[in-house]
């Protein structure tokens, strides 16, 4: 069909459709934002800066993201949206020319025990069909593959209701799954120690369990004593076999206690089905405690960990069973998929292809599709989700991206700019959070929040270009191009801490020395085997203080002063000055405001729509009962202490009547990791990811600990705080501590007395030490992956 072209000379109008090519954000006010404007370009990749606490988020994520998510879920009907999460509107005036926005966050993939990454990533599900259609000999539908589908088989009389009456038929079925039936498809079985759940010279009555939570006078005690299988008198040591299997293992059975209708269960069944149900991270720290003494985790006997039957097993292509391509790295399997040629199934072998390339090309060939998705550091994690994003035909969308480059060795983050970049070639709008210079200098746009953190911060102190940025004045321009110099003396180690024969994970028998009584860097490319040998070859005995980048528990009800321990001092004072109870001055406990319950807000439920909340009348959001705020210690009431900044804070308990050495301590701490700006009772959910880390090293400096492990704590820093963290390691070195960290930030590598570089390359690739000296050593050698980065950035 020819197309009609116009033989006027004058070039049309542009149509009014395109006219829509920004995002206009008026007057934003979520959290700290100072009633802001922006306006983003679409189909462009804008990068947000600023330095962490300065809204950054606010902004991003729940103010753009957050409004895209709450209009699509308004598309669906009133049933629907029933299931979904009520999201607010965002305290914003206007928002015009949203995008339909796709999240990219950092939050860690589900720690459920059966998640893997080849769960996770629809890897799996490919990978199950393939195998039904080509495995030899064949053994049943894709099912018949999944460790979460048990084998079920049954048979039986039906009745059948017809219109001439009734018939009954014999029918029999049965399912296929591939699930390990002594394993259940987790890969481990648990062993108990029965010495740590029972004392067995004790009778029921007496209280025999060590379970938290069993105590005799507890409902679990009355159970066991009053169910009435056992003698209640009677010492456990002395109970038949019968006995002790009904005390550990009797299916759950209907029992009446005290009159009360009730259900008994063994005892080791109940765990497994409570404590045991749960992934070990999530566990109460009580429980995790009683679980580590008490339970044995180890790889299942039947299926060598795998998960998966024998038959599944037993079904092979080119000599390759599913549960040994799951195991294999991923790069490595690419390369076997790759090698398969059969037009049966060329489109399934196609789009799996482009799956496990894509776990390459964005730099985690090194994983494995068994491995345990809660495993997953918060990086990885945000790079997994990345995959099912790189494959999709959508265009016009938002992709929002929090610090993609976490995690990320110097080497890795040149192809995380180039997947960014072709997202935004693809005709989407791109948005990134991000710290690193790298990724900043790739921007189209570039808008800087700040000048400060929390209250000093939430406004526009720039939007435009790269170079643009460079030449302004913005805390943010003048420390883009900053670059740490290499020491010119280090500090001598006073002795070593000797790791040998380390084989965790992909480590290779590695023997190393880690220097105490210095700063030691442990470095180098993600999945080269850094946290494998901190963490799983340093025993966490006494002494080592280790602090990770696991997250912070905490409702809303959670702040920095619950959080660190600075209610408890606090609370004492006001107490002490006023004579009255501690509890009261608790907005969880005594002193609550009775309307809100302390909370200082009241949440009106509207079923489908969103929940509105609204300030509490009776305290006025101040959370504590109007006679609680009477007592006054050195002019204040403690509401008004709780909206202190740190700094302010530290300043009002270091001297006159509200004099708390105790309080001191901990706000001196919290400034020494830059939270001075944090008011002592802002809930810990409104903190981002690099505030929430750095909250957790200023609990744990107070630890009576010689060595310290920190795991990555540029995270979520921007360039200028990254000195004054520098300035912080150095004076706990100086203090007498030893500290390793494990970085990729080369100002961090720069300043350290000692680095461990770890590869030379990823998974089996990786697991060796490169080099050990110092930084100046790695820089004249030139002979490693992190020594070339390094000597580039610091010029040499």
């Amino acid at each position: 069909m020819n197309r009609a072209t116009s033989t006027g000379t004058q070039s049309p109008a542009p149509h009014v459709a395109d006219s829509h090519d920004l995002i206009r954000v008026h007057g934003a006010r979520e959290n700290n934002l100072k009633d802001i404007s922006v306006e983003l370009p679409k189909r462009r990749l804008t990068v947000f800066t600023g330095v962490s606490g300065s809204g950054k988020s606010s902004l991003v994520f729940a103010t753009i993201a957050a409004e895209s998510q709450r209009m699509i879920n308004e598309t669906y009907s009133a049933f629907l949206q029933g299931f979904m999460p009520n999201l607010a509107r965002p305290d914003v005036d206007v928002l015009d020319g949203l995008t339909t926005a796709i999240i990219v966050d950092q939050e860690r993939m589900g720690a459920n025990s059966r998640s893997t990454v080849g769960t996770a990533t629809d890897a799996n599900a490919l990978l199950r069909i393939l195998f039904s259609r080509l495995g030899q000999p064949h053994i049943g539908s894709p099912q018949a593959f999944s460790f979460n589908v048990a084998s079920i088989s049954g048979k039986g009389a039906v009745t059948i209701e017809t219109g001439t009456g009734k018939k009954v038929e014999r029918r029999s079925f049965s399912i296929t799954g591939g699930m390990c039936p002594k394993c259940e498809g987790t890969g481990r079985v648990t062993d108990f120690d029965l010495t740590a759940m029972y004392d067995d010279s004790k009778s029921l009555n007496e209280g025999p369990f060590k379970v938290p939570g069993y105590s005799a006078d507890g409902w679990y005690g009355r159970i066991y004593s009053g169910c009435g299988f056992f003698d209640p008198d009677k010492p456990i040591r002395e109970f038949t076999e019968r006995e002790l299997h009904d005390l550990l293992y009797k299916e759950p059975t209907k029992i009446k206690v005290d009159g009360i209708n009730l259900t008994y269960e063994g005892l080791i069944l109940k765990l497994q089905k409570s404590m045991l149900a749960k992934d070990r991270e999530a566990m109460q720290p009580h429980i995790r405690a009683f679980v580590d003494r008490a339970v044995t985790f180890t790889a299942c006997p039947e299926c060598d960990g795998t998960r998966l039957s024998e038959a599944a097993r037993s079904s092979k292509i080119k000599g390759i069973s599913i549960a040994d391509a799951c195991a294999m790295q991923i790069n490595d399997l690419a390369k076997w998929v790759g090698g398969l040629d059969e037009p049966s199934v060329a489109p399934l072998l196609g789009t799996l292809r482009h799956t496990l390339d894509s776990f390459v090309e964005i730099g985690l060939g090194y994983l494995s599709l068994d491995r345990p998705a809660g495993t997953l550091s918060g990086g990885e994690a945000q790079r997994t989700k990345m995959i099912r994003h790189l494959g999709s035909s959508l265009t016009d969308v938002t992709y929002v991206f929090d610090e993609p480059t976490i995690g990320l060795h110097p080497h890795d983050i040149q192809r995380m700019n180039n997947l960014l970049l072709r997202l935004r070639d693809k005709g989407n709008t791109v948005l990134v959070v991000e710290h690193k210079p790298e990724t900043i200098a790739i921007a189209d746009h570039v808008v800087d929040l700040g000048p400060g953190a929390g209250t000093a911060g939430g406004t526009v102190c720039f939007e435009g270009t790269v170079e643009g940025l460079r030449g302004s004045d913005t805390i943010t321009g003048r420390h883009l191009d900053d670059r740490a110099t290499l020491k010119e003396t280090v500090r001598k180690p006073t002795g070593a801490l000797e790791i040998r024969g380390a084989t965790a994970n992909n480590l290779q028998n590695v023997d190393v020395d880690i220097p105490l009584g210095v700063l030691t860097v442990v470095t180098g490319v993600a999945g080269s085997g850094k946290s494998s040998l901190v963490h799983g070859s340093i025993p966490s005995g006494a002494g080592v203080v280790s602090i990770d980048q696991g997250a912070i528990k905490g409702s809303r009800r959670s702040n920095p002063a619950t959080y660190t321990g600075l209610l408890d001092p606090i609370r004492k004072a006001f107490a002490k000055a006023n004579g009255v109870k501690p509890a009261l001055f608790s907005s969880n406990s005594e002193g609550a405001c009775p309307t809100c319950n302390g909370a200082g807000v009241i949440y009106t439920e509207l079923g489908v729509m969103a929940t509105v909340a609204t300030p509490c009348e009776e305290c006025e959001g101040k959370r504590f009962q109007a006679s609680v705020l009477e007592y006054r210690l050195g002019g204040r009431d403690i509401s008004e202490v709780l909206a202190m900044p740190v700094t302010e804070a530290e300043e009002f308990f270091s001297t006159g009547e509200a004099r708390t050495p105790a309080a001191h301590k901990i706000l001196d701490r919290l400034t020494d990791v830059g939270l001075g700006y944090l008011t002592l009772g802002q809930p810990l959910t409104t903190l981002s990811g690099g505030e929430r880390q750095r909250l957790k090293l200023a609990t744990h400096m107070s630890e009576k600990g010689g060595t310290y492990i920190l795991d990555e704590p540029t995270t979520g820093l921007h360039l200028a705080d990254v000195e004054q963290l520098l300035g912080l390691l150095d004076r706990l070195v100086d203090s007498g501590k030893s500290v390793i960290v494990i970085e990729h930030h080369q100002a961090v590598m720069a300043h350290a007395d000692w680095i461990i570089d770890l590869g030379p390359g990823a998974g089996h690739d990786g697991g060796r030490v490169v080099f050990e000296g110092t930084p100046a050593d790695l820089v004249a050698a030139r002979s490693t992956l992190t020594g070339e980065h390094l000597a580039e950035y610091v010029g040499g």
